[in-house]
């Protein structure tokens, strides 16, 4: 079944218009402060989250990151929906071909279950598909919350069914598209391997490529080389097949094809010379230079076969890559240890990196040799907060990876520090400490998703700082109401009225406030959750039909900025509230907890 190009058009302009929730926000004015239906009674609580598993290992080989030609990291693929590329050759294929019975249909395409963790074949609903792909497309990655990024790679990687009014392989390629944005290379590359290769469209082709480069592996374009020089337009192909011809232990063949794309001129020299690169190191003969001189930019094809080959990259190039490129050197293997170490920060506070995946790599750093001072002293702290004697010594070991001098000192400690330091902080007693200390204690658990652990502190922080209300939020057992006396009582570190507003908006996003109390702390701290906008029409529409995937890829839609700083309270309300309503109640409580931890 498709939609009608009329149809389309109208999922695209409603899909662009969801794209202005900030401004929409300072331009709606809502007759009255609370939403309609309020206070209705909440649905079942979902489970309680458990440890965010790290990215899994896709089963087969990878594909390259970004368009070729001349090889831009942030191009996107064509926006249409792409012809069918032409059939091959039968008669040649049919040795190989897959039995019938093994093909994959396009009407249900991913790589994950709900029992690896992904959502339900059904998380898209009844939404239809060139709408998704346009949220998709124009949706800003990196999002600012760890917990609403591992949700939207949840419903991404989802082996879902295709919507209506598009292509299964170019829905999987917009979907790769996105995870590859947010720097979850590894679920990209799952995406796209789960369409088999007969059926795949240029885009798909050309999103494979760049799945493939973000994950440092050439030899993962070799299965789909010859059908894309046939099906897509990329010169990166081109490349990619002399490159296999290498790699399938035939060097000699490769040379032609690289002298002729040298005479042509495409991209800058750095390209075909990573290439030739490949194809020497596979012929034995001697290693090509990599010349950088006249080099601007760091794009995929650069940094995914300058890491496959052990090129050097100028540290200038890498630092003004973009922020994606710091998740895929977490990420890859092919990249020296020290040097994922000093990159996974960025990655563990997107969610690209779970807290066992940091202290696993920090592991491996305190096992090797000349280790660069600053990690060997990290991983001689983590050790400390783990096995020393004396909860006092584990919790001088956390303060000092906290970036915090002494007792004294109160300084938010950086995220990702949170999230290595998750399961050392559940090994401190409950015990009365300072705020500083109780809050970041609390505040790494749960951003590991320990949140019954955490729970544990409840009647041991004091009541009215950030981790009471962190822990009222993330409550997995809260089900009755909250007072307004209870909520005025939060004062708030740092940013306080910030703080205040963002506890308000998580309290009645979980449906813990009554209708009275909701509305007199509206207006005492103006927050008009009940605003409508086209955003908030769609995120409470797609709760309605109950559709998990289209509820987190909107809630993503309403964080279109670089940080929490920028998320309005009545946005986090409108995500707390249309999470719980579709059974998500986990991830809302988690989402709510996070937004005090770092407004």
């Amino acid at each position: 079944m498709t939609t009608s190009p009329s149809g389309r058009r109208r999922g695209l302009a409603l899909a662009a218009l969801l794209l202005g929730t900030a401004a929409a926000w300072a331009q709606d004015r809502p007759e009255s402060i609370l939403p309609p239906g309020f206070g209705q009674p909440a649905p079942t609580p979902a489970p309680t989250p458990t440890p965010t598993p790290g990215p899994a290992a896709p089963a087969g080989p990878a594909a390259p990151v970004q368009t070729v030609q001349p090889l831009p990291l942030d191009d996107a693929p064509a926006a249409d929906v792409a012809p069918e590329p032409p059939p091959p050759d039968l008669e040649a294929m049919a040795e190989y071909a897959l039995p019938r019975a093994s093909r994959q249909s396009l009407r249900l395409v991913g790589p994950a279950g709900p029992g690896e963790g992904a959502l339900e074949p059904d998380a898209f609903g009844r939404a239809g598909g060139p709408y998704l792909e346009t949220l998709m497309r124009r949706l800003d990655a990196p999002l600012p919350s760890r917990w609403a990024s591992i949700l939207l790679r949840r419903a991404l990687v989802a082996r879902v069914r295709t919507p209506n009014g598009v292509n299964g392989a170019d829905f999987a390629a917009e979907r790769a598209w996105l995870l590859l944005r947010m720097g979850e290379a590894a679920g990209a590359r799952a995406v796209v391997q789960s369409v088999d290769a007969g059926n795949y469209t240029p885009k798909l082709y050309q999103v494979a490529l760049n799945a493939m480069l973000a994950t440092s592996d050439p030899g993962g374009l070799c299965p789909l080389a010859d059908g894309a020089i046939r099906g897509s337009n990329e010169a990166g192909w081109v490349l990619a097949g002399a490159m296999c011809q290498a790699l399938r232990g035939r060097p000699a063949a490769a040379r032609p094809t690289l002298r002729a794309v040298r005479r042509r001129r495409v991209g800058l020299p750095i390209d075909a010379l990573l290439a030739e690169k490949v194809v020497g190191i596979v012929g034995g003969r001697s290693a090509v230079s990599a010349d950088w001189s006249g080099v601007d930019r760091l794009t995929a094809w650069r940094w995914g076969l300058a890491t496959a080959t052990g090129a050097e990259i100028p540290a200038d190039l890498m630092a003004a890559a973009n922020p994606r490129v710091l998740a895929w050197h977490a990420l890859s293997p092919a990249v020296p240890l020290f040097a994922r170490a000093a990159a996974a920060d960025a990655a563990a506070e997107r969610g690209v990196l779970s807290s066992a995946a940091m202290v696993d790599l920090y592991g491996a750093v305190a096992a090797a040799e000349d280790a660069p001072a600053a990690l060997d002293g990290a991983t001689a702290d983590l050790r400390a907060a783990y096995v020393d004697d004396g909860a006092d010594a584990r919790l001088r070991a956390l303060r000092r990876l906290w970036g915090r001098s002494s007792v004294e000192d109160a300084a938010q400690p950086p995220y990702a520090r949170l999230v290595l330091t998750a399961r050392a902080a559940l090994r401190q007693p409950v015990r009365e400490l300072p705020d500083a200390d109780a809050d970041a204690i609390v505040a790494a658990m749960l951003a590991a998703g320990l949140d019954r652990t955490a729970a544990r502190w409840a009647g041991g922080v004091r009541a009215g700082g950030d981790a009471w209300a962190m822990l009222m939020l993330a409550d997995p057992d809260g089900q009755g109401t909250v007072g307004y006396a209870t909520l005025a009582s939060y004062a708030g570190a740092g940013d306080a009225s910030r703080r205040q507003r963002m506890f308000f908006a998580g309290l009645a996003g979980l449906g813990r406030l009554s209708d009275a109390d909701a509305e007199r702390a509206a207006r005492a701290l103006d927050v008009r959750i009940g605003a409508a906008n086209s955003w908030t029409r769609a995120i409470d529409r797609a709760a309605a039909r109950g559709e998990q995937g289209t509820v987190a890829l909107l809630a993503a839609i309403g964080m279109q900025t670089g940080n929490w700083a920028g998320v309005p309270p009545q946005a986090l309300y409108h995500i707390v509230s249309a999470l719980r309503a579709v059974g998500l109640g986990g991830e809302a409580r988690m989402i709510a907890a996070e937004a005090v931890a770092r407004a």
